[in-house]
């Protein structure tokens, strides 16, 4: 079974992520967010930390954004978790899903990156975006890319172009 839109005319779109409040990761999400917000797009943002979102929440989706800090070069272990608690139950059920990621490494993310774009072959989600690796302290410009990020994403969600 491949992915089919909801009937909805107002697209889903799922942000997950992991991180400590305050942290880099926290930062990069919530300039995502303003880049959704700022497309102006007529969507449905559901953004949650990936311990609280499940396997209803990912069925729901139309687009998937997936933020984790890189941990020991691996993505963080909530994001594991979330993949762990929604793979067998959402197995054929999200064929397709359109997906982008950004990940704030410490090392060079790309540990955190080669992971998670394994787990969404097993998915079979399609990957609408170069990762957006930010490594170290955050810059204007890092936020400026992780909301040109959302903002992309969410417009060619709403478009269907994704």
């Amino acid at each position: 079974m491949s992915f089919v839109k909801q009937s909805s005319s107002r697209p889903h779109l799922l942000l997950i992520y992991a991180g400590h409040a305050g942290g880099r990761t926290h930062e990069m999400v919530a300039a995502v967010k303003r880049g959704v917000a700022d497309a102006g797009e007529d969507l449905e943002l559901r953004a949650l930390p990936a311990l609280q979102a499940g396997v209803d929440d990912l069925l729901w989706a139309n687009g998937l954004l997936i933020g984790t800090p890189e941990h020991f070069g691996y993505m963080a272990g909530a994001i594991k978790d979330f993949f762990d608690r929604t793979f067998y139950p959402a197995q054929g059920r999200v064929e397709g899903l359109p997906y982008a990621m950004f990940v704030s490494a410490g090392n060079d993310g790309t540990g955190a990156v080669a992971a998670i774009e394994r787990i969404a072959l097993g998915y079979r989600w399609k990957q609408c975006a170069e990762p957006l690796i930010v490594k170290g302290e955050l810059s204007a410009a890092d936020l400026q890319r992780c909301a040109e990020l959302g903002q992309t994403f969410a417009a060619g969600l709403a478009l269907g172009v994704l």
